[in-house]
């Protein structure tokens, strides 16, 4: 026979909500206290894993703490006026935090792209309410990325009024990430390895800075992808979007880093397809190329290191990509297992990589020769 088990309620209504989100009264309240998943078996070796912070439970992802703290300082300091329209590129993510931002602080919002950028995310912005600028020819040397940046300068030019974040060089994208640090820390308790994707700079350095501050002796791994500039390779034509850049950007804090890892795109395709099918929370580019370094250090670091990856976003925006085979094999993106260890260089510059690779000196590739800013920025990573 079987007993049907009656449920025990909370004496207090008010104590069924003690472990849920409390009601916001803005979009804004739905930013950050993004949870922390476990990634093992079989992804990982057995007994091997590591931490992930899902960025993709945000609203629109990881940039709209950025978009929000970008925005708002701005208007504190009053270089943003009220109603002004903001102009900035990107490649998606940050639209969709701008047109959070517009929505709650009531600004118009101009985003500059380029035809890289999938529909699902260009019908979004549409539907908040953002106008969508196509810039269709790459700059010659900069790529997309200057394209879209001399496209913003134009659009400045025809509105005075209006404002650029300039997430690449704007220490506020930085300072917005002291927040996700803030909840890794009250999630996990220690952290001694964490492995982030760099594009703009902005949460890799805030994120890393503050950990640094609690740990110090944090190892703090980039993840770049080939074809990108940031780390000191020649810039080559990129498939992969969010991660990696065509243009040095200022907010990168190279003296951080203690290795980097370039991916490429079907390295990443492997690794965020296989997170989707065994532990169901994955993401795009970043995403799977994020989760292979942090694979492959799970392996590789003693059991008892804590590691933390951080997830920028979650799958949707790449169902028409990573996830779609007819593209996947237009592009040559599929039935490439990567390999058990990255190949290795002892200097950024040694030779043009194009599979998964790693260095462990960091230079700051606009760093003038013999200056001894730069001398520090490539031991850093030696010195710990």
């Amino acid at each position: 026979m079987n007993h049907l088990t009656t449920p025990v309620y909370p004496a207090s209504p008010a104590r069924l909500l003690a472990a849920a989100k409390r009601p916001v009264h803005t979009p804004a309240g739905l930013v950050g206290d993004t949870p922390v998943l476990w990634i093992g078996e079989p992804f990982t070796a057995a007994g091997r894993g590591f931490w992930t912070k899902l960025e993709g439970h945000n609203p629109g992802g990881i940039k709209d703490r950025t978009a929000l703290h970008m925005v708002r300082a701005a208007r504190e300091r009053g270089q943003l006026l009220p109603g002004a329209r903001i102009v900035e590129s990107t490649s998606g993510t940050l639209g969709l935090g701008l047109a959070l931002a517009g929505a709650v602080f009531g600004h118009p919002v101009t985003v500059v792209t380029d035809p890289g950028m999938e529909p699902l995310m260009t019908g979004l912005l549409g539907a908040y309410g953002s106008q969508v600028d196509l810039v269709h020819t790459p700059h010659p040397t900069g790529g997309w990325q200057q394209a879209r940046r001399h496209r913003v300068e134009e659009l400045l030019a025809l509105h005075p009024d209006a404002w650029c974040p300039d997430q690449y060089n704007n220490p506020d994208n930085v300072a917005a990430y002291a927040p996700l640090a803030h909840e890794l820390v009250a999630q996990l308790g220690r952290i001694d390895t964490l492995v982030v994707s760099v594009g703009t700079g902005g949460h890799s350095a805030g994120t890393a800075s503050v950990l640094r501050g609690y740990f110090p002796r944090l190892r703090v791994v980039g993840v770049d992808t080939t074809g990108s500039t940031i780390f000191g390779q020649p810039a080559a034509p990129r498939l992969m979007r969010g991660l990696g850049s065509s243009i040095h950007p200022r907010n990168v804090a190279y003296d951080l880093f203690d290795e980097v890892h370039w991916v490429a795109a079907p390295e990443a395709v492997w690794a965020a397809r296989t997170l989707a099918r065994h532990h169901y929370a994955t993401g795009g580019w970043s995403v799977g190329a994020v989760a292979l370094v942090a694979r492959w250090l799970a392996r590789t670091l003693p059991a008892e290191d804590r590691i933390v990856a951080v997830f920028p976003d979650g799958p949707q925006r790449y169902v028409g990509t990573v996830f779609d085979d007819p593209y996947c094999r237009e592009h040559r993106l599929l039935g490439h297992l990567p390999a058990d260890d990255p190949d290795e260089i002892t200097h950024p510059t040694d030779r043009v990589v194009t599979r998964w690779t790693r260095c462990t000196r960091i230079t700051d590739p606009l760093a003038t020769a013999g200056r001894p800013e730069a001398d520090e920025h490539a031991l850093a990573g030696a010195a710990r």
